[in-house]
């Protein structure tokens, strides 16, 4: 049913899902070439379903992708009910892949989306709010990158800042609990 509407019965979001289809899942693409359930450009706003209207929400390897990211995060809130999770992978800013692919519009690093959890002082840009409940710098298999993984993730900070061009992560994995605006921070 590539174009048509979303099957109600489904109460999960596979945003961008390319050739990566989820067949528990309404399965969203900006072409038909991936015979997705419907068909949309992300960029435009609002997206078409209404307002909590999913459970959990995927967002693997698209949000990098798109022009306003802010807009992005906000219409994920909007779409996934209060309570509702949200995996969201995006490439760190250190992987090769991250500048390599021009279609990519946006960089990540470990606390980006520090600015929707209100875990920042800046976190005035928008008022829709997440609960972080999982964040992974994730790292290609290797022996040498198993305890970089481990330093990376317990000092993010100081990974980025003095060795993430020295070992760089191939990319990030975000867990997010939808937050009602009363639950907000």
């Amino acid at each position: 049913m590539p174009g048509g509407a979303a099957r109600p019965q489904l109460r999960k979001l596979n945003l961008g899902c390319g050739r990566q289809r989820d067949p528990a899942a309404v399965n969203l693409d900006i072409t038909e070439d991936t015979e997705p359930d419907v068909v949309h450009d992300l960029n435009v706003v609002p997206w078409p379903f209404p307002d909590d209207r999913f459970d959990h929400l995927d967002a693997i390897d698209v949000i990098e992708h798109l022009d306003d990211t802010l807009a992005v995060v906000r219409e994920i809130h909007r779409v996934t009910r209060p309570g509702g999770t949200v995996k969201i992978v995006v490439p760190h800013f250190s992987s090769a892949n991250a500048f390599t692919d021009i279609t990519h519009r946006g960089f990540f690093g470990f606390r980006s989306l520090d600015y929707v959890t209100g875990a920042v002082i800046h976190d005035y840009y928008t008022s829709v709010r997440f609960r972080m409940m999982r964040r992974e710098i994730v790292f290609e298999r290797s022996l040498m990158n198993r305890l970089v993984r481990r330093f990376a993730n317990h000092s993010p900070e100081c990974y980025e800042q003095r060795w993430a061009w020295i070992f760089p992560a191939w990319f990030l994995v975000y867990e997010l609990e939808v937050l009602a605006p009363r639950d907000s921070v």
